[in-house]
């Protein structure tokens, strides 16, 4: 059994969306904001010295975080119908190219951008940091939008980036600004909140139509 520790609507839901796109059996721990609730900071510092989400145990007692590296050794596991383009596919350096540019450079935005006042001092500076900020995150998206395939990301096959980018497109700037500035994301977003397998995790985290 696998614990998920989550929040709904947070990065943790990428996660929760491959356990059951895998059928792997799972329990959800959900913990408050770690950002505000001292209690969740204490439930996930034993296992995440930088309490954040997700957080996952493994099994075998061992813990994972940083999604990325769980998306890749849920691929690992040769369950079938992988998330993760195979050694040897066309899609793979792709694939492996945008996922790392999503955790390395998109997700860090909403890590400075959503308390600023953890990395700003002085409030009048704050609003301007987190404008900023929110700026080059529009610029990122700009380019996951010209590197997008179709249907899918990484083209035909639907694969954990489409699961990054239905989760990720909720956050700031908001599903209206996607549709207006990113099309094929939003429709990828949209397409993949459709899929009937995953229909109870979306709404679990995501209000869904």
């Amino acid at each position: 059994m696998y614990t998920l520790f989550a929040r709904p609507g947070w990065g943790s839901a990428i996660v929760e969306l491959q356990l059951a796109w895998y059928g792997l059996p799972y329990a959800v721990e959900d913990v408050g904001n770690p950002f505000t609730s001292a209690e969740a900071r204490a439930r996930l510092a034993p296992m995440n010295g930088i309490t954040q989400l997700p957080t996952l145990l493994l099994p075998d007692g061992a813990v994972m975080t940083e999604s990325a590296a769980i998306t890749l050794h849920l691929a690992d596991l040769g369950i079938g119908r992988s998330l993760v383009p195979g050694v040897g596919e066309a899609a793979r350096p792709g694939f492996l190219r945008w996922l790392v540019f999503l955790v390395a450079n998109i997700y860090p935005t909403f890590t400075y951008a959503d308390d600023p006042a953890r990395f700003v001092d002085e409030a009048a500076a704050q609003a301007g940091f987190k404008a900023r900020v929110d700026a080059y995150a529009q610029r990122l998206w700009g380019m996951m939008e010209d590197a997008a395939g179709g249907p899918w990301f990484c083209g035909a096959g639907f694969s954990a980036i489409d699961l990054y980018i239905g989760v990720m497109t909720q956050w700031r700037p908001k599903r209206p600004w996607f549709a207006a500035h990113c099309p094929r994301l939003h429709g990828i977003a949209e397409a993949a909140e459709a899929v009937p397998e995953l229909r109870a995790v979306w709404q679990r985290n995501i209000v869904l139509p």
